[in-house]
């Protein structure tokens, strides 16, 4: 039974990790290749309109993931017709979000780009690269949907197979549309608005061949208003753990502005675009197992749900050795890649910082386990509040004291203090046997 239990477990968390790694290449693309035609400053616009990028994708994580956990467990109790109506309410709750920031994007980016905190230096650039990327904000909206859809639907590995595309993609266009077709950051922002439909075309197959359990139904009004209280409710924490990266962006930009200027902001760019993987392992992994405890909670197979947890937490802990080693004795060959200036400023700030910065990577591991735990067993509380704590409530003060004590060093410094306490919290919270609670 185990065996079986690991293999499906093996099957669903690997394919997802390689799927996010591939999604995480969206930044990585931009940054190598602004950074090798841009330059410093290329960086910090990246790093001040990035925030908005995370949001974005979480808006569609909350949608896709807080739907696709609630048709995962109606489907599992065979009531098709409550699953497709899930499906429905979470394509309409899409278009909604999505036109929220296409047409902030079209009509008012610039005013975004100054709550940022552009200065005239990078105003123009920054700009042009926000209101490139959320003109497309549907169709990375869509994609993520889709994809929940997709993996929960028994696909893993296509909703692999469309992450890697989509990304691989992205570097490919990057590379044309900055080099050879010399069109700066549009054509980096350009590159990654293209990529996620192309990810889509790669899904079109499983609809053509009606390979979907899910299908579109008629609205209900009354059903999509208790539908969506509940695909917000569980969306809510994979809504802030992406948010939280943008969160992150945004204040320690503030902040490091303040402390070292623009160069300080371009050395925050290297471990943003490092940490943007780092997160993607710990999603990966997170999104591998909710399918499959989302199932088995549904059937009321508590046993195989809290096997599927400590296979998670063990593979956490052990991702986070290989990660820190790494980051740790790999740091100046890391930070030369993003730096083709050769900046010494920026190199000295980059490499300290690597260092400190991801000694929070076990606590990062195991709140965002835990959070997802709580949510595929329809038990979105204690999920929502590890989540709040790690975007806002410790996140905040803890960046404002501590740079004001040890600048810089405090900065690197609040991110590890943040999730350990958040660790604490969720340490407490991790039940010994859960009870289950009906949908």
């Amino acid at each position: 039974m185990n065996e079986n239990i690991l293999k499906d477990f093996s099957k669903y968390v690997s394919f997802n990790i390689l799927g996010q790694i591939a999604y995480s290449c969206y930044t990585l693309a931009d940054t190598f290749f602004v950074s090798a035609d841009i330059g410093t400053n290329g960086l910090t616009a990246l790093n001040l309109a990035f925030p908005v990028f995370c949001l974005i994708s979480g808006a569609g994580l909350m949608i896709g993931i807080g739907s696709s956990t609630r048709f995962s467990i109606l489907k599992s109790r065979k009531e098709s017709n409550s699953a497709n109506q899930v499906f429905t309410n979470a394509l309409v709750l899409v278009l909604m979000f999505a036109a929220v920031f296409f047409f902030t994007g079209s009509f008012a980016s610039h005013h975004l780009v100054k709550v940022l905190g552009a200065d005239s230096q990078v105003f123009e650039t920054t700009n042009l690269y926000l209101k490139t990327l959320m003109m497309f904000a549907p169709a990375f909206m869509l994609n993520h949907l889709l994809q929940c859809f997709v993996r929960n639907d028994g696909y893993p590995s296509l909703s692999m197979a469309a992450m890697m595309t989509g990304s691989f993609s992205n570097i490919i266009l990057d590379y044309i549309f900055i080099f050879p077709l010399h069109m700066g950051i549009f054509g980096a922002a350009f590159a990654t608005g293209l990529s996620p439909i192309i990810s889509m075309l790669v899904l079109l197959p499983h609809f053509i061949k009606k390979k979907n359990s899910f299908h579109l139904a008629t609205l209900n009004l009354a059903q999509m208003k208790k539908n969506t209280g509940k695909i917000l409710a569980n969306g809510i924490p994979p809504f802030l753990t992406e948010a939280a990266s943008g969160i992150v962006m945004f204040l320690f930009n503030f902040i490091i502005l303040r402390i070292s200027g623009n160069v300080g902001v371009a050395a925050f760019s290297v471990i943003t675009v490092i940490s943007l993987v780092v997160i993607s392992l710990y999603t990966g992994l997170s999104q591998g197992m909710q399918p499959l405890i989302s199932q088995n909670h549904g059937v009321q197979k508590k046993e195989t749900v809290h096997t599927l947890l400590n296979y998670s937490l063990i593979t956490s802990i052990l991702l986070s050795m290989i990660i820190y080693g790494i980051i740790f004795f790999r740091a100046p060959a890391l930070v030369s890649v993003f730096n083709s200036e050769q900046d010494l400023v920026l190199s000295q700030y980059a490499i300290s910082g690597l260092k400190l910065y991801f000694t929070a990577c076990p606590f990062i591991g195991f709140n965002i386990v835990l959070s997802t735990y709580f949510i595929s067993i329809n038990h979105p509380r204690p999920a929502q509040i590890i989540s709040i704590l790690r975007s806002f409530f410790v996140l905040i003060p803890m960046a404002f004291v501590l740079s004001h004590f040890w600048g810089m060093t405090g900065v690197w410094l609040s991110y590890p203090a943040t999730e350990l306490l958040v660790f604490m919290f969720a340490l407490a919270k991790r039940p010994k046997r859960i009870q289950s609670k009906t949908t």
